[in-house]
């Protein structure tokens, strides 16, 4: 089973941002995302858990640096060239323009994904 970045259906995009996801990875949804520096997933993230991702990902970093920020208090930061486990309770700030292809369990993705559309709506407003 196989599939082009292309193929993979853009499930959003603004400017500078695309977010490609596809459920069905045995259980796993594959994702593909691209976002400029600067950008803060966490004013998306507020009102979950902890006000971050509860959904664990497996995942390379094709292109750029993210900086990872985790409920207990670490962080660390992801290059270009860094496979990568982000346990659930965590958030992110893109420190250099990125591209990053991830796999998570379809289940938990899905939550979090339709909190961040709520808010991305609510944002739009």
């Amino acid at each position: 089973m196989k599939i082009s970045k292309e193929a993979i259906p853009v499930r959003m995009e603004s400017p500078g941002t695309v977010m490609r996801s596809l459920p069905g990875y045995g259980g796993m949804t594959v994702a593909f995302n691209e976002m400029p520096a600067g950008t803060d997933i966490g004013p998306l993230l507020e009102g979950l858990e902890h006000n971050s991702c509860q959904c664990p990902h497996w995942g390379y970093v094709v292109e750029g640096a993210v900086l990872i920020k985790y409920d207990d208090g670490t962080e660390e930061k992801l290059n270009a060239g860094d496979v990568f486990y982000l346990p659930p309770g965590h958030t992110a700030i893109v420190e250099k323009d990125l591209k990053m292809i991830d796999f998570s369990p379809e289940d938990e993705l899905k939550k979090v994904m339709e909190h961040i559309e709520k808010k991305l709506a609510e944002f739009s407003k």
